[in-house]
C-alpha cells in the first residue's frame, strides 16, 4: 500500500474520477487541493471532505509546489508536463493500493463490454471480481473491496498518467485512429495505448488481436506472455494460446489443450462483439478459470445501453442506437452488422479523424445518410457521390426525416462516428435525445 500521508497532492479536474480521487487521498493523510477551471455552478455539489482544498472557476495552480500531482483523464498532459514532480492518474493510485490481480483492457472500441464480459465470467467461474475504471465507476473504489480479481477499463488518457502500473493481464482489442484532437496523431494514440504492457514480466499475459496489424506490433512491446485472438482459425503459431471463431463456437488452444466453447444463447450482435467474447475468455483463462464454466455468463449477458442497442420497431423499420459510436472506426463496424438497408444518423463534434475508410463501408449499405452537427460538412465531403445525404439541424429533425424516408425492412441507425459535445454533454445524453425522439413519433402519430 502507498503511503501518502502528509503529502501534498494536486487533484486537477473535479468529474468523476478527480473527485474519488481528492477523497481518497484526503482519508489517507495527504492534504489535497483539488483544482478545476470550470466554476462552481457548472460543477455543482462536491460532496468532497471538509479537508480538501477547492480551487475552481479560476487558472490551475502550479503542479512544481506539490509533491504528486493527480490529473483526471480530461486534463492532457502538457497542463502538467515539465512542472510536476509525480504524476499518478486514479488508476495508478488504485493499483499501487490494490493487494489483488489486476486484467487491465484498452482499445479503441468494445473496452467496456469486455470488461464487464470478463467480470461477469469470472464470477460464473466462482471468483470475486469487480470492473472500474473508464466504465464509469471509479477505479479507487475498488481499494479494500473483498476480491480476488480487479477488472478495469483503461483509456488513452488513463495511460499517459500511469507510472509502475502492472495489470496481471493486459488486453488490447483493436487499435484505429480516435482522440487526434488530444495526441496529435495515430502513433502518439498507439504509444499511449502500448503503456498498457510497460510494466508487465514474463509470467504475466498479454491479450492481443491478432488480426489487427496495428495491436499485433504491439507484441515487441511486452516482456509478457502473448495470447492473440482472431475471427477466423489462424495458421500454427508458436507461443502461449490463441482462440478463434468457428461454426458459432469459439475455439480456444492454451499450450496443448483445445477447447470449443459454443456461443449458444449469446445476445450480443455482430462479429465485433464475438471478438470481445474471445478476449474475455483468454483473459479469464489467463487467470486460471475454466472457460465452459466462465462461458455460463454468455447468455444472461445484456448489451450496455447505447450500443447497437434496438430502441424500437415501427412499420417493419427496426431503430438502433449506437450512441457510443463515436469515431469512425466504431461507426463502420455498426454498419456491418446491419444485413438491412440502412438510413444513416451521422455526425457531431470531429475529431480530427479521416472519414474515407468508413465511407466505403457506407457506400454498399447507406439508403441516405442524415448528417447533424459541426461536423457535417466533412462528413458529406468524404460521401459525396457515393451516397445520398441530408443535413439536418437537430437530432429530433434527424430523426423525422429518417421516419420519412425509410421503408419497410430498413434499419434506422444513429451511429456518429464524432463526439457529442457540440449539442449534448455526453454520448449517453445523445443516446437518451435519440430514444426520447423515435418516442416522440408514436406520440405525435397516436394524438392524429
Amino acid at each position: 500500500m502507498e503511503t501518502l500521508a502528509n503529502q501534498r497532492v494536486l487533484v486537477l479536474g473535479l468529474g468523476v474520477s478527480g473527485r474519488s480521487a481528492a477523497a481518497f487521498c484526503s482519508e489517507r493523510g495527504a492534504r489535497v487541493t483539488a483544482a478545476d477551471e470550470r466554476s462552481a455552478d457548472a460543477l455543482g455539489p462536491l460532496d468532497l471532505p471538509a479537508s480538501v482544498a477547492t480551487v475552481v472557476g479560476v487558472e490551475l495552480p502550479d503542479p512544481a509546489s506539490f509533491d504528486l500531482v493527480v490529473p483526471s483523464p480530461g486534463v492532457p498532459p502538457s497542463r502538467y508536463a515539465g512542472r510536476a514532480r509525480r504524476v499518478w492518474g486514479d488508476v495508478e493510485l488504485a493499483a499501487r493500493n490494490l493487494a489483488v490481480p489486476i486484467v487491465a483492457v484498452t482499445g479503441t472500441n468494445g473496452k467496456s463490454t469486455t470488461v464487464l464480459l470478463i467480470e461477469a465470467m469470472l464470477r460464473a467461474a466462482g471468483l470475486r471480481a469487480e470492473a472500474a475504471g473508464n466504465v464509469g465507476r471509479p477505479a479507487l473504489e475498488l481499494v479494500g473491496r473483498p476480491l480476488d480479481v480487479a477488472v478495469l477499463e483503461v483509456s488513452s488518457f488513463q495511460l499517459e498518467a500511469v507510472d509502475a502500473f502492472r495489470p496481471r493481464v493486459a488486453v488490447v482489442l483493436n487499435l484505429a485512429p480516435d482522440h487526434l484532437d488530444r495526441h496529435g496523431d495515430l502513433a502518439a494514440y498507439r504509444d499511449a495505448k502500448a503503456r498498457i504492457f510497460a510494466n508487465q514480466e514474463p509470467d504475466d499475459v498479454a491479450v492481443l488481436n491478432g488480426a489487427d496489424p496495428a495491436v499485433d506490433t504491439l507484441a515487441s512491446r511486452t516482456r509478457a506472455r502473448v495470447l492473440r485472438f482472431h475471427r477466423d482459425a489462424p495458421p500454427a503459431e508458436p507461443g502461449a494460446g490463441c482462440a478463434w471463431f468457428d461454426s458459432g463456437a469459439i475455439c480456444l488452444r492454451l499450450g496443448d489443450e483445445l477447447s470449443r466453447v459454443p456461443l449458444d444463447g449469446l445476445s450480443l450482435p455482430g462479429l465485433h462483439n464475438v471478438e470481445n467474447v474471445m478476449a474475455a475468455l483468454l483473459a479469464v483463462s489467463a487467470l486460471g478459470a475454466d472457460p465452459a464454466r466462465a462461458a455460463r455468463a454468455l447468455p444472461d449477458f445484456e448489451a450496455l445501453p447505447h450500443r447497437a442497442e434496438a430502441i424500437a420497431s415501427r412499420e417493419g423499420v427496426d431503430w438502433i442506437d449506437d450512441s457510443k459510436a463515436t469515431n469512425p472506426h466504431a461507426a463502420g463496424r455498426a454498419l456491418e452488422g446491419c444485413d438491412r438497408p440502412v438510413v444513416w444518423i451521422a455526425g457531431g463534434r470531429d475529431k480530427g479523424l479521416d472519414y474515407d475508410s468508413l465511407a466505403e463501408v457506407a457506400c454498399d449499405r447507406v439508403r441516405e445518410a442524415i448528417l447533424i452537427g459541426e461536423a457535417a460538412p466533412k462528413l458529406a465531403q468524404a460521401l459525396d457521390r457515393r451516397v445520398p445525404c441530408s443535413d439536418a439541424g437537430s437530432l429530433a429533425e434527424a430523426v423525422a426525416r429518417a421516419a420519412h424516408v425509410a421503408r419497410d425492412g430498413d434499419v434506422v441507425l444513429l451511429a456518429p462516428a464524432c463526439a457529442s459535445q457540440d449539442q449534448f454533454e455526453n454520448f449517453e445524453d445523445r443516446g437518451r435525445a435519440f430514444r426520447e425522439a423515435v418516442a416522440q413519433l408514436d406520440a405525435e402519430e397516436a394524438s392524429q
